[in-house]
């Protein structure tokens, strides 16, 4: 009964949230605002930026203070889709709800925006004097604008994805740990199939886990998880999975882990004998603690490539919610994260972020002195700045974290040996059909 809810209150506010009234929303304006902003998010990496660089005051882990505004955070895990299904029966209320309730801000991510941006949940942000995009990445517009191109929010980051490798693995594998030569030796799935055999004869394995490669693939894909209705696994993903059983078959990964298990972050310490992982400049600081310890930590034994394929993972979009009481801070939040360039800058030098600001992280990429301790020194900016050209913000539906965590988790299954390959696709499409009900997995 609880999925059935969860599934018609998405179906409900796809297609028709807190628009159906046919109220016209007021013009926002400064005086008479709300005394209370309500952000909604899955995880506390924003709000640690908030409470550094926009809030005057920090009154406790779920409270800012921003002048005469108070900031709350509510925030819910986004595991089995526990984050939508909170924030969509809190959207479906906002009509009704009480002035300091109502949902002024929340976030959302490449696998699911559209779902957002195509309802009337979200509100065209130039309403509120959010104008400038000239210096913002422009897959990160499209990713927050409607299927008419208006644009219902922005993102504080832009997510360009890299082969993440440890310098001193490499040294033993290729002879080398120097990027460009790295990624000459990298530059195809051809390439990084024959290293993994190198590196397994070494000693080495070179992913922690097969899942380790799956957005590299899922990023590349040629048609949608979802293709007039009927549930598509495109040859990209396909591709994937027949990697993912080479290298447990082969030994080229120590073990299927979860991308988030212990297992394999425990992979990072110094102790750990996997190669290469894959992510953006999020994930430095805010998946690489283990690397990071300074007691079992390697810090400084990384650098960064573009890997066999470029990709993209990941992103936090802030969406201004139809009926906010607050829409002069909500447009300052966004402004500030986007343009404001001595904040953005910040994001740079102290958080190793990639900012959502071109003009910023070209200063950073073109700055011979700039470089990344984490990564020995290596100006990951200049690599950034390169990646994020590749860019293409396609092929998305609202199914997709769905899609990509139920196939991820299903498969995992036939590589441990749980279950035999065919069992384990049939048991994904059953989950997609149950999470689903509109979709034909035949």
């Amino acid at each position: 009964m609880k999925k059935l809810l969860s599934i018609l209150l998405a179906l409900l506010m796809i297609f028709s949230l807190v628009g159906c009234s046919g109220k016209t929303e007021p013009e926002p304006t400064e005086e008479g605002e709300g005394s209370v902003l309500n952000l909604w998010t899955w995880n506390v990496e924003f709000w640690g930026f908030l409470e550094k660089y926009y809030a005057d005051e920090v009154i406790d882990e779920y409270t800012l203070k921003k002048g005469d505004v108070t900031i709350k955070r509510t925030t819910y895990p986004s595991d089995n889709m526990a984050y939508q299904d909170a924030l969509d029966a809190a959207l479906l209320n906002q009509e009704s709800a009480a002035a300091d309730d109502k949902v002024d801000m929340f976030l959302a991510e490449a696998d699911y925006i559209i779902k957002y941006t195509n309802s009337s949940a979200t509100m065209d942000v130039s309403t509120i004097g959010v104008t400038d995009f000239s210096n913002t990445y422009k897959y990160t517009v499209e990713a927050a604008s409607d299927a008419n191109g208006v644009v219902k929010g922005v993102s504080f980051q832009c997510c360009p994805a890299a082969l993440i490798y440890r310098r001193s693995i490499a040294k033993e594998v290729l002879g080398t740990d120097d990027p460009a030569e790295v990624q000459a030796a990298l530059d195809t799935w051809e390439k990084f199939d024959a290293v993994a055999a190198t590196a397994k004869e070494k000693g080495y394995y070179m992913v922690a886990t097969p899942l380790d490669t799956y957005r590299v693939f899922s990023n590349n894909t040629t048609s949608a998880w979802v293709v007039d209705g009927k549930l598509n696994i495109d040859p990209a993903i396909q591709d994937w999975m027949d990697q993912a059983e080479k290298y447990m078959a082969e030994g080229y990964a120590p073990f299927a882990s979860g991308i988030w298990d212990a297992e394999k972050t425990d992979q990072m310490y110094a102790t750990g004998t996997s190669m290469c992982f894959f992510g953006p400049a999020w994930y430095f600081n805010f998946c690489m603690g283990n690397a990071q310890d300074p007691d079992k930590g390697c810090y400084g034994d990384w650098a960064i490539c573009k890997g066999p394929q470029a990709h993209f993972w990941g992103g936090t979009w802030m969406l201004a919610a139809t009926g906010t009481d607050n829409p002069t801070m909500v447009a300052d939040i966004m402004n500030t994260f986007i343009n404001d360039e001595e904040v953005c800058s910040k994001l740079v030098s102290e958080e190793a972020q990639f900012s959502n600001n071109q003009k910023v992280n070209n200063k950073f990429a073109a700055d011979a002195s700039y470089g990344n301790d984490f990564l020995g020194g290596q100006n990951d900016t200049a690599i950034f700045a390169e990646l994020a050209k590749d860019i293409k913000f396609q092929n998305i539906t609202p199914y997709d974290q769905g899609c990509n965590e139920g196939l991820q988790q299903y498969f995992r299954e036939f590589l441990n040996g749980t279950v035999d390959k065919e069992t384990a696709i049939k048991n994904f499409k059953d989950h997609m059909h149950e999470v689903y009900p509109s979709i034909s997995v035949d």
